[in-house]
């Protein structure tokens, strides 16, 4: 299947949906957004990196900022934080660059690398989009986190590919439904930015309907 670009999803979404199927849905399809001191954090490290005009050359490395990327295939769209080309012999040929090159995206956060995979499903994307874009294979890429200062390389194999691509089919299911799903609390709700708008604590309360029913006829029914 090929999508229009109309039905293009942010492929940034994927960390969202990969995180919390309710917190991807109030941002995507409610247009909800509140800010905390994580979201300004990772804005400002963005900030810095997010340069297009900037083109840096290291040795046989090329890097480029805010690369925008899309596929057709998948159906989404955004940027990568950096695209390092690397000068190989084996690479292939990029426009308006002279011989031929190995890519690998790098993909900035704040914090330490997580226990979920997140990060990694985000990064993958953006490899997947890059092949479709360049016709080429790139077989890894690196998270760099701020609170570490180290790279965490990530290998994208194919369960990993097939992972990310199974996530992107789920996020179209649940935007051409529209649909906003409901999740249980857990203790990574405290830190969501969205807290006080999805009420997670809100969902053990039972509906007005069913307390109505329990007042009037018992909570057996009876």
């Amino acid at each position: 299947m090929t999508w229009s670009e109309d039905q293009y999803l942010l492929l940034s979404g994927i960390q969202h949906f990969a995180f919390c199927r309710r917190q991807w849905a109030l941002i995507h399809l409610e247009q909800q957004w509140e800010e905390n001191v994580r979201t300004m954090d990772g804005q400002i490290m963005h900030a810095r990196v997010h340069d297009d005009t900037i083109r840096e050359t290291r040795g046989d490395k090329v890097i480029t900022r805010a690369m925008a990327v899309s596929s057709p295939r998948l159906g989404i769209v955004g940027e990568c934080d950096a695209v390092e080309f690397h000068r190989d012999p084996r690479g292939i040929p990029v426009f308006g660059m002279e011989g031929t090159f190995r890519v690998v995206p790098v993909e900035y956060k704040r914090g330490s690398p997580k226990e979920d995979d997140c990060d990694v499903l985000q990064l993958t994307a953006q490899a997947l989009c890059l092949e479709d874009m360049l016709c080429c294979g790139i077989p890894e890429g690196y998270l760099y986190y701020g609170e570490t200062r180290h790279r965490m390389k990530v290998t994208f194999d194919t369960p990993l590919r097939e992972r990310t691509e199974a996530v992107i089919r789920e996020m179209h299911a649940l935007y051409e439904r529209r649909h906003t799903p409901i999740v249980k609390r857990r203790r990574a709700c405290n830190a969501c930015s969205l807290r006080e708008i999805c009420l997670p604590q809100l969902e053990k309360k039972k509906p007005a309907s069913a307390w109505l029913k329990d007042m009037l006829y018992g909570e057996d029914g009876t």
